[in-house]
């Protein structure tokens, strides 16, 4: 994976379409096809003139015969392979008009978000499987002042909706941290929800926790990846250096931080929507932008190329209006097909 350097790129759309179930269409390359009897996301190149949007609308027309109502970016990733470099613009689709249909006679498949991990797909689109599967809102829980009173709110934050919890808790000592974990871990998944530590990679396998949270301190110190492929690693990046290092490391995510002011790192220059967007657009990987935002900062979030918003004190006191604002970035905007894919 390569997130800079001067070779042209190949402007590519693609598109993550959710049905009403969460289930996800990918099609399969012709055999005589570059990479050919590989799964992907349907989509293609972008011709002289076009906008994304243009393009994303043309290809799922000529592909599957539907007209999108609404496109909301999801990742953009540079791949070099041996002959070409690809930049691949990809947006979640979850309204369009028709039914697709194979129109170039291509196998189709709605498969679920933690089956695309079991097709195999071209170099290029696995930072796009990692996307697929993740929410556009992380929690990050807050120091508990008393555990009995933090697991109720963790609780009260997973049935209103939150669908990935990173456990936060660094003034804890190891023992009472794995306490709290392991509590925390039975109640996210009691409904359905995924949660990962900010603590060490065995600790997390130990516990059952899905999977784990690397500082950038934890990050320095790894060469490879510390969790199998099946659990999820993230990292909390601030430069271009912590990224490329967990690209090496093969991290799933990322946390770019701090965008703004932010009481739990006062001392931290924020990075501004401008600089997040320049890393974000070179990270990689999926990222999540974190520090001092809240439910308003989810459509910069996205223009700034971030697959959503990470929050720890606005997303603790008010987690449906979080989950309200990841449900807004979805509805219909039919007169404004560009201005939906920002």
């Amino acid at each position: 994976m390569s997130a800079s350097g001067s070779r042209s790129a190949l402007d590519v759309v693609a598109a993550v379409i959710r049905g009403a179930d969460g289930s996800i269409l990918i099609s399969q390359r012709a055999a005589q096809a570059d990479q050919g009897g590989l799964w992907e996301f349907p989509g293609g190149k972008l011709e002289a003139g076009e906008t994304l949007s243009g393009a994303l609308q043309r290809e799922l027309r000529e592909e599957l015969g539907i007209t999108i109502r609404n496109a909301v970016p999801l990742l953009e990733v540079t791949h070099d392979y041996p002959h070409r470099r690809v930049r691949l613009h990809v947006f979640e689709i979850t309204a369009w008009d028709g039914d697709a249909y194979p129109c170039e006679g291509q196998p189709l498949r709605w498969v679920s978000p933690e089956s695309l991990r079991h097709y195999d797909f071209p170099a290029a689109n696995l930072p796009i499987i990692s996307a697929a599967r993740l929410p556009r809102w992380c929690l990050i829980t807050p120091d508990p002042d008393q555990a009995a009173e933090w697991l109720a709110q963790l609780e009260a934050c997973v049935i209103a909706g939150a669908q990935l919890v990173q456990v936060r808790a660094s003034a804890l000592g190891v023992e009472a941290y794995a306490a709290l974990a392991s509590r925390a871990i039975e109640i996210v998944h009691a409904y359905g929800a995924r949660i990962i530590l900010n603590a060490d990679a065995q600790l997390a396998l130990t516990l059952g926790a899905d999977g784990v949270h690397l500082s950038a301190s934890r990050l320095r110190t790894l060469s490879a990846r510390p969790l199998p492929r099946d659990l999820w690693v993230s990292a909390a990046c601030h430069d271009e250096t912590e990224l490329a290092l967990a690209r090496a490391v093969g991290v799933d995510f990322a946390f770019i931080s701090p965008v703004q002011a932010t009481n739990t790192h006062p001392q931290a220059s924020p990075l501004g929507w401008s600089a997040l967007g320049s890393l974000t657009r070179r990270a990689g990987l999926p990222a999540y932008a974190l520090g001092g935002l809240d439910a308003n900062s989810m459509t910069p979030a996205l223009a700034a190329g971030c697959l959503g918003v990470a929050t720890i004190s606005a997303g603790w006191r008010a987690p449906a209006t979080m989950v309200q604002a990841c449900a807004e970035i979805f509805r219909e905007r039919p007169a404004a097909l560009e201005a939906a894919a920002l």
